[in-house]
């Protein structure tokens, strides 16, 4: 069941924890008591309908076309890009900042003693390596794609970018992940903390399903968005 404006906010995260990382990117704060989801995003300056959107497609992979047929409407198109660029940067804020360098205290304290070891220095060069990577990928995002769409949102007249771009690129970024991940389990070094190099695996599990979760939303509701913005700037 595709949740709307009038559920309480408190429903969703009882029901679908893992929307909390959703409601953090969109700058809202738990202790929002009884209220519903529109008076939470009223209260947080949140366009509620991208909110939603966001929220039924991370949980159920499914955008609706009249979803899309109303988020891409007069009025509200501008409104959705705005909300969507504050979700994709605070996700990129997530994962840079927080997510990726606790994964990488893990695997070196798992390790510990071990970091001089050959497979173990593998493991955080291929770690290090994939981080780097996702830093180039979301930095040009934030430079280029962000910037792009707040000129759209002035009014300039630009070439939007291509759709197949992007998930070229993210097909790729995923694929790393799935090969640290096999290291890990395949090579683990003898002698390791299991419990920490567990947690560490874990967490790159989770890690593979947000950034896909974050890629969707790119692929199939940001840059769409843009695109439409493009269209009805250029027929101006």
């Amino acid at each position: 069941m595709s949740y709307t404006h009038d559920h309480p906010m408190a429903r969703l995260i009882a029901e679908n924890y893992p929307l909390l990382q959703v409601m953090s990117r969109f700058g809202i704060k738990v202790g929002f008591g009884d209220k519903t989801v529109e008076e939470v995003c009223a209260d947080n300056g949140v366009h509620t309908s991208t909110f939603l959107a966001v929220v039924n497609y991370t949980l159920y992979h499914y955008l609706p076309a009249e979803t899309l047929q109303r988020l891409f409407s007069p009025g509200e198109l501008e409104k959705c890009i705005v909300s969507l660029l504050q979700y994709l940067g605070q996700s990129h804020s997530y994962f840079l900042d927080f997510f990726l360098p606790s994964i990488r205290r893990k695997l070196q304290e798992g390790m510990g003693g071990l970091l001089k070891s050959e497979v173990s220095l593998l493991i955080m060069k291929f770690f290090d390596d994939y981080t780097e990577e996702m830093s180039r990928h979301m930095n040009f995002e934030e430079e280029k794609v962000f910037s792009f769409a707040g000129k759209l949102l002035e009014g300039e007249r630009m070439q939007v970018f291509r759709l197949s771009t992007y998930s070229e690129h993210h097909e790729e970024v995923a694929s790393k992940l799935k090969e640290l991940k096999r290291l890990i389990i395949k090579y683990c070094p003898e002698g390791a903390d299991v419990n920490l190099l567990n947690a560490a695996l874990y967490d790159i599990y989770r890690c593979e399903d947000e950034l896909e979760s974050h890629c969707r939303i790119e692929d199939h509701l940001f840059v769409p968005a843009l695109q439409r913005l493009e269209k009805e700037v250029a027929g101006k």
